[in-house]
């Protein structure tokens, strides 16, 4: 019995279709049953958990296998699994995902879990669950991490699997009416992946480590089938593209979008500024007719010395970013825009640089949608990660520290606890981002007309003024006008 666990990060009601988890029961043989608990649907993970494997007869190994990104997730299978353990000492835990993949020493030092599958999970896991029911040789499989005698080893990366040789994702296994949601996009919105890793390596980023530079990708037309089912089957009117980046190859955005161009669709996905702005006209013009509304892309500094410091790599610079948010203005396609705020050495100059070129954004394109993040660590041998160590920052050495409160806020990337970010940038960052998002409240937000009037009305001297300090009276407006927050609730 393989049980798969998704474990809780999100507020209710905004449950994402768990496609990790999907991914793997995909690749699973017909005679290898499995069950998906989603800790945001299940009020007790650890007691469904424990329930599906009282079904198993003694002598049949039941497989817990438990994806994990940095936040609330960690914090979540951390308490499930130790029940778990507990209770059943004999079944083999199972962790992958972004955060085991960076961690797998700090996670394998736990006893709470026996084996990590880093990177891409498909083939590792399926090798993975042949030998523990066969007593094979797991140091044979590619991309496993394990233990031998108290000492962690880490198995070489195994291959990658192209992406249009997996299977469909068992969609009719899974309750697909809690996972489609009603937002800006549309009234039925799903989530899908339909490629794998990047080919950059910016410093900041977990991606590199989970793709090791690579990028696999299913065809237009293995994509539009899949939104086809979509739209026939559950009556999906919108889709969330969560891939690390999207739009790559623009041959391969650009079929795409002709060939869903008649299912009425609205969407949505990640891409690279510098990659996006040398789109053709002709690609644009596709990608507005197939219903494209809006693009994340992670502009991350006002600053070219900066985002030199970032490593990312490619053609990106300011004047990009700002050739790109008028360009989509002139389709009709929104920009998201994230930025890494507080760097070291110089926080505070760092976040005065970047507040003057959202606000150059702003006057181009005034639909923009700004993100704001505080640089937080990932585990890489770049500059930025020798200057945030030489500031004291170090990551922790055990699961459960991971687990603790202070870790799961810090993992949020809003700054607490990061010793760079002081109570000065913290305070500053905070309060241009409540007069900003006052002034400008865009796209995602959900408010109506009425309340888009007053938030903007009483923020407007402000805004104009350049007086962040202080806002009491915005602080008070946004708790009677409450609305979705792109940075604390994901996009």
């Amino acid at each position: 019995m393989i049980i798969l666990f998704n474990p809780r990060s999100t507020t209710p009601g905004k449950q994402p279709l768990p496609l990790s988890l999907l991914s793997l029961a995909a690749v699973l043989d017909d005679e290898t049953s499995w069950r998906l608990i989603d800790g945001n649907l299940e009020r007790d993970s650890a007691g469904a958990i424990l329930a599906c494997a009282a079904t198993v007869p003694a002598a049949r190994p039941v497989i817990l296998a438990v994806t994990v990104m940095p936040g609330p997730q960690v914090t979540h299978a951390v308490e499930v699994c130790r029940r778990v353990r507990a209770a059943r000492p004999d079944m083999v835990v199972v962790w992958g995902g972004y955060f085991p993949t960076q961690h797998a020493d700090t996670v394998l030092a736990s006893p709470l879990v026996d084996f990590v599958v880093r990177s891409q999970g498909e083939r590792a896991f399926l090798d993975l669950i042949q030998a523990i029911t066969t007593g094979g040789d797991v140091a044979a499989i590619g991309g496993v991490s394990w233990k031998r005698e108290g000492r962690v080893v880490h198995n070489p990366a195994g291959p990658m699997w192209a992406l249009d040789d997996l299977p469909d994702l068992p969609y009719d296994r899974v309750p697909m009416e809690r996972y489609l949601h009603r937002n800006y996009l549309g009234r039925r919105t799903a989530a899908y992946h339909s490629s794998f890793g990047c080919p950059f390596a910016c410093a900041f980023c977990a991606v590199v480590a989970m793709s090791r530079r690579r990028w696999l990708h299913q065809s237009p037309p293995r994509m539009a089938a899949s939104m086809t089912h979509l739209v026939r089957t559950y009556g999906v009117d919108a889709v969330q593209m969560h891939d690390m980046d999207f739009f790559i190859s623009e041959e391969r955005a650009a079929e795409f979008a002709h060939r869903i161009a008649d299912l009425g669709l609205h969407w949505w996905a990640l891409g690279r500024v510098d990659r996006l702005v040398e789109y053709s006209d002709a690609t644009w013009r596709a990608l507005a007719r197939s219903g494209l509304k809006m693009v994340f892309s992670g502009a991350e500094s006002g600053s070219d010395a900066q985002l030199a410091a970032m490593n990312k790599g490619g053609r990106s610079s300011t004047g990009r970013t700002l050739a790109l948010v008028r360009r989509m203005r002139d389709y009709g396609i929104i920009p998201e825009l994230s930025f890494v705020i507080g760097n070291p050495p110089d926080p505070l100059a760092d976040f005065d640089t970047t507040r003057a070129f959202i606000r150059a954004i702003k006057r181009i394109n005034p639909a923009t949608e700004i993100v704001l993040y505080a640089y937080t660590p990932v585990p890489a041998g770049t500059a930025m990660f020798e200057q945030a160590t030489a500031l004291r920052f170090r990551f922790p050495e055990t699961l459960d520290e991971w687990a603790s409160p202070a870790w799961q806020q810090l993992s949020m990337r809003r700054g607490d606890g990061l010793p760079w970010v002081t109570r000065a940038v913290r305070t500053r960052v905070r309060n241009f981002e409540r007069v900003l998002n006052a002034f400008y409240p865009t796209t995602t937000t959900g408010l109506g007309p009425a309340a888009r009037t007053v938030l903007r009305g009483v923020s407007a001297w402000r805004y104009l003024s350049q007086r962040y300090e202080a806002p009491y009276e915005l602080r008070v407006l946004q708790r009677l006008i409450r609305y979705q927050r792109p940075e604390t609730t994901g996009f």
